[in-house]
């Protein structure tokens, strides 16, 4: 699988398992060629997801609902990921600074 087919299977499964509103899929991959675990054919992956599901979530806990969301993916075709998690209400507020 290519990390181009990579990134959307993530961006698919954020948007299912998560109802994110927004889902943002940066392929950083070319950045860690050199890597152990790229050699393997893992992507390094960089994340921001908006979802009404981390609402009154901790960060950690936001985090573990996107590793949950990712589920096998984790296992074989990505090596790393990079995130932040990011409420609808947090999201707007930083859209209006920008």
């Amino acid at each position: 699988m290519t990390t181009s087919d990579q990134a959307r299977l993530i961006d698919q499964r954020l948007r299912e398992h998560l109802d994110a509103i927004h889902v943002e899929v940066i392929d950083d991959s070319v950045l860690h060629a050199d890597h152990l675990g790229a050699q393997g054919g893992g992507g390094h992956f960089r994340v921001v997801v908006v979802s009404p599901r981390f609402e009154g979530a901790s960060r950690v806990a936001a985090q573990r609902m996107v590793y949950a969301a990712l589920g096998e993916l984790l296992e074989q075709d990505i090596h790393a990921v990079q995130m932040q998690t990011l409420t609808p209400e947090a999201w707007e507020r930083r859209q209006n600074r920008e």
